[in-house]
C-alpha cells in the first residue's frame, strides 16, 4: 500500500518545546517495517516552529509572523538532524521535501511537486514532507500540515492517509471537558461530519488541533483516501492501520472511509483547504440547477454579494434558503458582481466577465 502518516507537533515535542527523540525513533521505526513488508511510506512532520522555540530559549510560543518564519528556519534543521540519523539506524535515506499550498493549486508546480516525490519513492527514499514556513506569509497561519498531507494522499494517489495526534480519534464532543464524549470509529460519506464539537488545537506548541484534522479526513475522503485519526503513542500504530486498511475493517481510531468522487485536486483545495474571501447569494432556480448538474454559475442566477474579493478568491454560494451550498474559485471580483447581479450574459458589455464561478472551479457542499 501507499501510505502518507502525519504526526503533528504536540506528539513530537515535550511541554517547552524540545524534541522528543524516543517518539521519532519509534516513528521512524514503525516505517522501516511498513517498508520492509512492502508498502511506500511519505512523512508529513511537523515540529520546525516548537524546535525553533527550544533551540533559541524561549519560554512560550510567539504569534507574529516574522518570528515564526524565523524559529521555522532555526527548527527545521534540527529537526532534520533527527530523522536523518533515525531513518539511518534503520539502512533508509530521508529525504526533505518543502511544500506550500500554491504547489497543489498551480498546475505546473502540483505536477512537479508529484513527479519529485514519486522519483524518491522509486529511490527508496521516505519523504519528509514540511510546511515550508520560513518563507511562506498568510500560509504560516493557515498552515497545519494537515491540509498539506490531505493533499498530498491526493497527489500521491495513497492508499491510505493516518493522522497522528494526541487523542484517540474524533468525539462526540470534546473529551478534554466532557466526561461523556465518545470515540466515532466509522465515517462515511454523507454523515454530518461538521455536527460534533471538534474543537481547537489542544496545546499550545501546534498550529492545528481536531478541527483542521476533520478537515484534512474530508478532503481524504472525497478523493477516495481511506483516512485515520489515532493516537501517536498506541504501540505500532502505523502497522496496525495500515493491517486495517488491507483487511477493509477499523482497527482503531477514527476511520474515515473513502467515497467514489473524483475531484481536481484545485476543487478539493477551494471545497476545504482555502480561505472563503466573500459570498454570493443566488435565487431558487439557481440553486436547484447547480445542485442537479455540475454547471457555471452566471450572473442571471446571483440576487446578492457580500465582501470584498477579487477574480481568483474562494468565495461561497448561499442558496435562496439560506444554505451554503458550494465554493468556487470567482472569475468575477465583488464589485463585478455587483455589477452584473441578475443579468443575462448578452446584456452584459463586451469583455466584461461573462462566468461568476466556472463549473470545473465549483464544489458542491455536502448538505
Amino acid at each position: 500500500m501507499r501510505v502518507v502518516a502525519k504526526i503533528g507537533t504536540s506528539s513530537l515535542t515535550d511541554d517547552v518545546g524540545v524534541i522528543d527523540r524516543a517518539m521519532i525513533a519509534n516513528i521512524c521505526r514503525q516505517i522501516a517495517q511498513l517498508r520492509a513488508d512492502g508498502h511506500e511510506v511519505v512523512l508529513v512532520t511537523s515540529g520546525a516552529v516548537s524546535a525553533g522555540v527550544s533551540a533559541l530559549g524561549m519560554k512560550e510560543r510567539p504569534s507574529d509572523i516574522r518570528t515564526l518564519q524565523a524559529l521555522a528556519a532555526a527548527g527545521q534543521s534540527r529537526l532534520m538532524e533527527v530523522y536523518n540519523a533515525e531513518f539511518a539506524s534503520h539502512g533508509l535515506v530521508a529525504a526533505q521535501v518543502l511544500l506550500v499550498p500554491h504547489d497543489f493549486v498551480d498546475r505546473t508546480q502540483y505536477l512537479h511537486a508529484r513527479d519529485t516525490l514519486e522519483r524518491l519513492i522509486e529511490l527508496g527514499c521516505v519523504p519528509v514532507v514540511n510546511e515550508n514556513d520560513a518563507i511562506a506569509n498568510d500560509e504560516i497561519r493557515f498552515g497545519d500540515n494537515d491540509h498539506i498531507s490531505a493533499l498530498l494522499s491526493h497527489l500521491l494517489k495513497a492508499d491510505v492517509l493516518i493522522l497522528l495526534t494526541d487523542i484517540e480519534g474524533l468525539y462526540t464532543s470534546n473529551p478534554r471537558t466532557d466526561n461523556s464524549a465518545t470515540l466515532i470509529t466509522d465515517v462515511y460519506e454523507g454523515d454530518p461530519l461538521m455536527s460534533v464539537d471538534a474543537g481547537e488545537s489542544g496545546s499550545n506548541r501546534g498550529s492545528g488541533g481536531m478541527a483542521s484534522k476533520l478537515s484534512a479526513a474530508r478532503i481524504a475522503s472525497w478523493s477516495g483516501v481511506r483516512a485515520v485519526i489515532a493516537r501517536a503513542n498506541i504501540a505500532d500504530v502505523l502497522q496496525q492501520i495500515v493491517a486495517g486498511a488491507i483487511a477493509q475493517t477499523s482497527s482503531i481510531g477514527t476511520t474515515f472511509h473513502g467515497s467514489d468522487r473524483n475531484l481536481s485536486a484545485r476543487q478539493l483545495w477551494v471545497a476545504f483547504a482555502s480561505e472563503v474571501s466573500g459570498r454570493v447569494y443566488i435565487d431558487a432556480g439557481a440553486s436547484n440547477v447547480l445542485v442537479l448538474g455540475a454547471v457555471s454559475l452566471l450572473p442571471a442566477g446571483v440576487t446578492r454579494v457580500e465582501g470584498d474579493f477579487d477574480a481568483g478568491e474562494t468565495i461561497e454560494i448561499i442558496s435562496n434558503d439560506g444554505t451554503a451550498i458550494a465554493r468556487g474559485s470567482a472569475l468575477m471580483s465583488s464589485a463585478q458582481v455587483a455589477q452584473s447581479i441578475g443579468r443575462r450574459s448578452n446584456e452584459l458589455e463586451d469583455g466584461f466577465p461573462q462566468v461568476v464561478v466556472h463549473r470545473d472551479a465549483l464544489v458542491l457542499l455536502p448538505r
